[in-house]
């Protein structure tokens, strides 16, 4: 990502981490502040969605279309949880989330289009031949992509950084749809799960890292919508250093972490789970969570690259399980 590079990380971006700090080494991680760590309480009223053809959203991009989009191309993974919480199917899509047993499952995700040249580079020929009404991309991944597509569709750059952004993305995209009623049940079942679970939080301390080899980064709850929700779960002793960069097995250590959250990110076919790789750093096994088995590989395509309501739903099923 160009202002944020570890969100770029997780959006598949990780030449970040390729060649960078290797384990053992590095900067000491800053510890976060656990002084009012989880914020305040949820609030699960839900506002009333209006239809409308034209919205403007929290980073200022207005989005306005002549009609309700029938044909809508998602170019990453929110566009996809999005449209699956308003009951739609998108025409195409590039990432793999939809095959989620959540969402459309393996054989329905099957009909849906594949935009060629994956996350980084979807090719415009193929992105308009599916004559799409709306467009929607990560804004520092696919804004390039804007004036290619300006002349034949409407290109939307969204940029989630917490779980109230993406809510606020549900709730435009539910206005431009006319999926209002559809819009305001997700976001309710949402936030009343997110309440629940802020209720019963844990004093066990947590951890969500990422990667596909020993170079490994942190999910950081400024920067990750996934990890934004981690403060009301349990002591998530990280910030954003503000700068990409990998983290050590001594870092992790020095905080005591309990429970230990890993997503494989692979390039390509995938050569094994993060988890094993960084076993074989003798540091490892003398972290407490591993020690007591609590480390837990999860789905990359949901915990970092879905970041709406209904894959933050299912990290929030999977975490508050692991954290009791």
């Amino acid at each position: 990502m160009l202002r944020s590079p570890s969100r770029f990380v997780r959006s598949w971006i990780t030449a970040a981490l390729v060649g960078s700090v290797l384990v053992g080494c590095g900067a000491p991680a800053e510890p976060a502040s656990e002084q009012n760590a989880a914020g305040p309480k949820t609030d699960v009223t839900v506002e009333p969605v209006k239809k409308s053809l034209k919205v403007t959203d929290a980073n200022g991009v207005t989005v306005s279309l002549k009609k309700e989009p029938q044909r809508i191309v998602c170019l990453f993974g929110l566009c996809d949880d999005i449209l699956t919480e308003l009951g739609i199917v998108p025409t195409a899509t590039n990432n793999a989330l939809l095959s989620h047993p959540d969402f459309l499952g393996k054989e329905k995700a099957k009909q849906v289009d594949v935009i060629p040249g994956g996350f980084i580079a979807p090719e415009v020929e193929a992105i308009l031949s599916h004559k799409p009404d709306l467009v929607i991309g990560l804004e520092d991944t696919h804004g390039k992509l804007a004036p290619a597509l300006k002349h034949a569709t409407t290109f939307w750059p969204m940029q989630p950084e917490t779980w109230q952004d993406s809510v606020g993305y549900l709730r435009d995209t539910a206005a431009l749809t006319g999926r209002t009623a559809e819009g305001e049940k997700a976001e309710k079942t949402f936030r009343t799960k997110l309440a629940k679970a802020e209720q019963s939080r844990s004093d066990k301390t947590a951890l969500v890292i990422y990667g596909s080899d020993e170079n490994f980064g942190v999910a950081t709850p400024e920067t990750d919508v996934g990890a934004s929700l981690f403060p009301k779960l349990a002591n998530y002793p990280w910030k954003s250093r503000g700068v990409e960069g990998s983290y050590s097995i001594e870092e992790i250590l020095a905080q005591g972490v309990d429970v230990l959250f890993v997503e494989t990110i692979s390039f390509g076919e995938p050569d094994g789970k993060l988890s094993q790789k960084l076993a074989r750093n003798p540091l490892w096994g003398k972290i407490p969570a591993v020690r007591n088995g609590d480390v837990h590989e999860v789905d990359s395509e949901v915990w970092a690259k879905g970041r709406g309501t209904r894959s933050l739903g299912i990290i929030l099923d999977e975490a508050t399980a692991a954290l009791r």
